[in-house]
């Protein structure tokens, strides 16, 4: 125990020596260091390389061998600037910040899910810079938590958990987090909630993605159409002037059918939305994930 204490603090030293850094250089300086980073990255971590290739290759049959490297190149330089953004993510403070920064489409669709007074479940996924939510909800007046799974270095993981909590909103862990979901949206509540990983098979049903079959856990559906609690997907893309362009869509209001197959049938349609939803722009979703596990 001695040993991997020492490592951790090992590890959240050098981290915060780079955090340090990266939070005192001007915004684009740092965001333009991160897409070189992430061309550092791609060169030194070949397996995910290969995953993102393998990945791409299936979602879009249709592309060349070229267009696939470009893709690559991108989705890498999405994710070191991605990186970059979340070290920085307490330092959007105010208004002004929302108002240089963020542009948005659909904002009634959130007041609509909010006015039900049931709590509303904010679907999303690795896209673009999702991380960021935590600081314009709030600010908008829509008061939100966030699902998250712990880190295994317990120094890091708090750090991140204060930078999330900065704007106001609460993490939840993931473990258990049926439970805490179902508080936050007594509470009226939003919970943000990332429908894209992948989960182990004995808690998740098998969906469509991108053609291929992926566990999808189910919880999202089966709390929507039990309490009737409204979902509404909100997403958030990269602009090539390191903006963000806020998507927010309809209300979906799942019916409370009985039955796995009406469970599954649901799940499915929140993970076409958010195959949707990557597809506006491809090179910011997580590509390196093993999504699908055969």
């Amino acid at each position: 125990m001695a040993k991997k204490t020492s490592k951790y603090l090992f590890e959240y030293a050098l981290f915060l020596v780079l955090a340090t850094i990266v939070r005192s250089l001007p915004r684009i300086t740092a965001l333009r260091i991160g897409q070189r980073l992430g061309d550092l990255t791609r060169l030194i971590l070949k397996k995910r390389v290969t995953t993102a290739t393998e990945n791409l290759r299936r979602a879009f049959p249709d592309k060349s061998d070229a267009e696939i490297g470009r893709d690559v190149h991108a989705v890498f330089r999405h994710l070191g600037v991605s990186g970059i953004e979340m070290l920085r993510l307490d330092l959007f403070k105010d208004k002004a910040d929302l108002d240089a920064c963020f542009s948005f489409s659909g904002l009634e669709h959130l007041e609509q899910g909010y006015a039900m007074n049931k709590g509303v479940l904010l679907l999303s996924g690795h896209i673009g810079f999702w991380e960021v939510g935590t600081f314009f909800l709030p600010i908008l007046g829509f008061p939100v938590d966030f699902v998250a799974k712990r880190m295994k270095n317990p120094y890091v993981d708090r750090y991140f958990e204060k930078l999330r909590e900065a704007g106001g909103g609460r993490c939840l862990e993931s473990k258990k987090g049926a439970r805490r979901i179902l508080r936050s949206l007594k509470e009226n509540h939003g919970v943000a909630v990332l429908l894209d990983q992948h989960i182990i098979p004995r808690e998740a049903v098998q969906v469509d993605f991108f053609g291929r079959k992926a566990w999808t856990t189910p919880i999202i559906a089966q709390i929507a159409m039990k309490q009737g609690v409204p979902i509404v997907p909100v997403y958030v893309y990269r602009t090539e002037d390191f903006s963000y362009q806020v998507v927010i869509e309809p209300v979906i209001q799942l019916d409370d059918e009985p039955g796995q197959e009406a469970v599954t049938r649901n799940t499915a349609l929140l993970t076409d939305n958010i195959e949707k939803a990557v597809r506006r722009n491809p090179t910011q979703w997580f590509w390196v994930h093993r999504r699908w596990r055969d």
